[in-house]
C-alpha cells in the first residue's frame, strides 16, 4: 500500500516529560514552514516505558494536535526499538528521527529535507559542535565514529546522530535490533542508497538526565563485528568462512611443523606406533586433529552460507516475478 503522507516525524520518549511541550511546539514551527508538506504530517512519538509523566504529556499533546499519534511499549526496549515501531506505524514517504531530549533542533528539518529532496535517499545531521561533556559522550563518540568508518568504509562523521531523514521504503524493510539505529547508514549504502550529511544545530540538554553512558561502547562494538559480517559477507559467505579455515589450515601446517622439529625421534616403537608417543606428542596429535577438524567445519559454512544465500535468491526472484505477473495481469 503506498504511503498517503509525505512526511512523518518519529520521536523516541524516555522520560521526557519537561521536554516534550517545548519539542511539539518547535516541530509544529518547523512544519509550518513546509507548507502543505507540514500542514499533513504525522509526529509520532514511541514511548519506550517512561516512567515519568511523559504519556500524560503525550496525551495532552494529541488533544490538541491531532497530528500527534503515540506508541507506548508494554516495557522499556531501548531506543532502536522505538525508532523500528516508528518506522513500522509510519504512514510518510519520507521519515524524519529526532531525540526527544531538545538537543536535536527541529529548525533543522526544513534543511534536512532540502537536502534529501537533491536525490538522496538518506541524509545524516552531523553535530560538528557540540554541548556534552567531552571525556564520557564527545571522546567516545569521536573514537567511534573513526572505527566505525575505518571498519565500513562509510564516512559518516556522526553515526550517533539520530537526526535523519529517510525515504520509508529504505527503513521500512530494515530489521534492527540491538544499538543498530546508528547504522541506518552503514546499513543501507550496502543496498546501494544514496547519503549526505548536513550540519546540523546541538543544544546543550535542558532538562532531565542523558541516558547514555560509557557503558554502551561495548554494544556498539558488538552491533559493528555483526553489522561488518552483514553488510560484506552475507552475498558471498564462502569468502568469509573460506578466508578462515584456509587461515586455520595454514595454522595447522605451522604448528604441525613445529611440533615434527620438536619432537626428539629414536623411541621405541615395540609396543606400536601409539606406545611410542608420550604426553607431548600426544597433545600435539590431538591439537593438529581439531585444527584440521576446524579447516572442514569453516569449509562446510561456507558451502552451506552459499546454499542458504542461493535458495533466499530464488525465492526473491519468485516473489518479484510473481508480482510483475500480477502487475502486468
Amino acid at each position: 500500500m503506498p504511503s498517503s503522507l509525505a512526511l512523518s516525524i518519529v520521536v523516541p520518549v524516555f522520560n521526557e516529560e519537561e521536554n516534550l511541550p517545548i519539542l511539539h511546539a518547535e516541530i509544529a514551527q518547523a512544519l509550518e514552514r513546509l507548507g502543505p508538506q507540514g500542514q499533513s504530517a504525522e509526529i509520532i512519538f514511541v514511548d519506550d516505558r517512561s516512567t515519568d509523566r511523559s504519556l500524560a504529556r503525550l496525551l495532552e499533546l494529541h488533544e490538541r494536535d491531532p497530528r500527534v499519534c503515540i506508541v507506548r511499549f508494554r516495557r522499556n526496549y531501548g531506543q532502536t526499538a522505538a525508532l523500528a515501531a516508528g518506522f513500522d506505524v509510519a504512514r510518510g514517504r519520507v521519515i524524519v528521527t529526532l531525540d526527544g531530549d531538545l538537543q536535536n533542533d527541529p529548525a533543522d528539518i526544513p534543511a534536512v529535507l532540502a537536502e534529501l529532496a537533491r536525490g538522496y535517499d538518506i541524509v545524516a545531521g552531523w553535530r560538528r559542535k557540540r554541548f556534552d561533556g567531552f571525556i564520557l559522550r564527545r571522546l567516545p563518540s569521536l573514537i567511534a565514529n573513526r572505527v566505525i568508518a575505518w571498519v565500513t568504509g562509510v564516512g559518516i562523521h556522526d553515526t550517533g546522530c539520530t537526526l535523519k531523514a529517510f525515504k520509508s521504503e529504505l527503513v521500512k524493510s530494515m530489521v534492527i535490533y540491538a544499538e543498530q539505529h546508528r547504522f541506518l547508514p552503514v546499513l543501507s549504502a550496502g543496498s546501494g542508497a544514496r547519503i549526505s550529511e548536513l550540519v546540523v544545530n546541538h543544544r546543550p540538554r535542558r532538562f532531565g538526565q542523558s541516558k547514555y553512558g560509557i557503558g554502551r561502547a561495548l554494544r556498539v562494538v558488538l552491533d559493528l563485528t555483526a553489522i561488518k559480517f552483514v553488510t560484506q559477507f552475507s552475498q558471498r559467505p564462502i569468502q568469509y568462512f573460506g578466508m578462515m579455515a584456509l587461515l586455520t589450515l595454514v595454522a595447522g601446517l605451522v604448528f604441525a611443523t613445529f611440533a615434527l622439529i620438536s619432537l626428539h625421534p629414536g623411541r621405541s616403537a615395540s609396543g606400536g606406533w601409539l606406545a611410542s608417543f608420550g604426553e607431548w606428542e600426544m597433545a600435539v596429535v590431538t591439537i593438529l586433529c581439531i585444527l584440521f577438524s576446524a579447516v572442514v567445519y569453516f569449509a562446510l559454512l561456507g558451502l552451506l552460507g552459499e546454499l542458504a544465500v542461493k535458495v533466499s535468491g530464488m525465492h526473491r526472484r519468485s516473489t518479484l516475478d510473481r508480482i510483475l505477473s500480477e502487475l502486468h495481469g
